[in-house]
């Protein structure tokens, strides 16, 4: 960053975000934000010619498992137990509005 960042730039990007900040909070948010920007300024320093673009710093792979159809739990085991049930489903009390 050429110049450091302003109090008057924080309190700018405050209001427009519909911010209230005490002048303490300022203060804070100015220093923070002023050192997040010059972190920035030195990682564009950096020489990354022949560096490969990342998302993440480590390698990831895909910890889900496979997606296989496998038999489910029996539908009307379970509405059995259900305090109330309706047509194949649990029934559960009205809370928005009236029935379609």
């Amino acid at each position: 960053m050429t110049t450091p960042l302003q109090r008057a730039d924080v309190a700018r990007v405050a209001r427009l975000a519909r911010l209230t900040l005490t002048d303490e909070e300022l203060d804070l948010f100015t220093e923070q934000l002023g050192n997040v920007l010059e972190h920035a300024n030195d990682m564009s320093a950096l020489d990354l010619e022949g560096v490969e673009p990342t998302a993440h710093p480590f390698g990831l792979i895909n910890v889900f498992r496979p997606d296989v159809v496998t038999p489910s739990l029996d539908r009307d085991e379970f509405l059995r137990e259900a305090p109330d049930a309706e047509s194949g489903r649990f029934a559960v009390p009205r809370i928005l509005g009236e029935a379609p």
